[in-house]
């Protein structure tokens, strides 16, 4: 499977988990996944491939059409859609992969500071933590002010294809992230650094834990231009500029 395929399907899993476990409606078609999230998630569209036939692409004019409040993110990976039509405007964002590396083997140097720990969020305090860390410093700004299990409810723990986690410096916690894990790739989302703790090294220092977590695996994720430097240091490509409508 291409590299582009692999990053696609693993973003479709990432949205398909997150639909499940907050009760939304997941719309699943050949051509896209949607799902029509609450009124402060909006709604999401992932396009699957290249060429979407008629139908889907009338289905996901009607989903994006339907959502009066406006919140609506359409994710196209293969440049298959125009939406400034419906009224949404494009912005690029690269979609990266870094290829199987052996244990260790992440570019740049880790931060040694003892300071700094990586933990597998796997209990419900620490998912909660989180989930507060990435939504007040991504930010995920329709989610606040954030009530606790809106944006990662507690079920999500009990989702094999589904891993978090949390970094601390000095005992606080500093950053976050999560992880969905497809057999075939590893997806990283939501890297997150609080405000207070950036240029200390905590966005490295938890990609060097979440890539030795994947190492035997290919590692894709989709860079902000901030984080982009720290991503191609780590032994990152840009396999395409994803256009998301918004």
């Amino acid at each position: 499977m291409s590299p582009l395929l692999l990053a696609n399907r693993n973003a479709a899993a990432l949205w398909t988990a997150l639909a499940q476990a907050r009760g939304n409606e997941l719309v699943q078609r050949p051509g896209f996944v949607g799902v029509r999230g609450s009124e402060r998630g909006g709604t999401r569209i992932l396009l699957l491939g290249p060429d979407p036939d008629e139908g889907d692409l009338a289905a996901l004019t009607e989903l994006v059409r339907s959502r009066r409040d406006g919140k609506v993110v359409v994710e196209d990976q293969f440049g298959a859609v125009d939406m400034g039509d419906l009224g949404l405007t494009p912005r690029r964002l690269p979609v990266m992969i870094r290829d199987t590396a052996p244990p260790g083997s992440a570019g740049g140097t880790s931060p040694s500071s003892s300071a700094m720990e990586v933990v597998r969020a796997d209990s419900p305090d620490l998912l909660e933590t989180v989930e507060r860390v990435v939504a007040h410093g991504f930010p995920l700004s329709g989610f606040l002010p954030w009530h606790p299990g809106e944006v990662f409810p507690r079920t999500m723990l009990e989702r094999r294809d589904v891993e978090f986690f949390l970094i601390t410096r000095d005992g606080v916690p500093a950053g976050a992230c999560m992880v969905i894990l497809d057999g075939a790739v590893g997806g990283v989302y939501w890297v997150t650094t609080l405000p207070e703790h950036r240029s200390r090294g905590v966005g490295r220092a938890l990609m060097h834990a979440v890539l030795e977590r994947l190492s035997g695996l290919p590692v894709t994720l989709t860079a902000a231009t901030a984080g982009k430097p720290l991503y191609d240091s780590l032994g990152f490509d840009v396999i395409t500029q994803a256009t998301w409508w918004s």
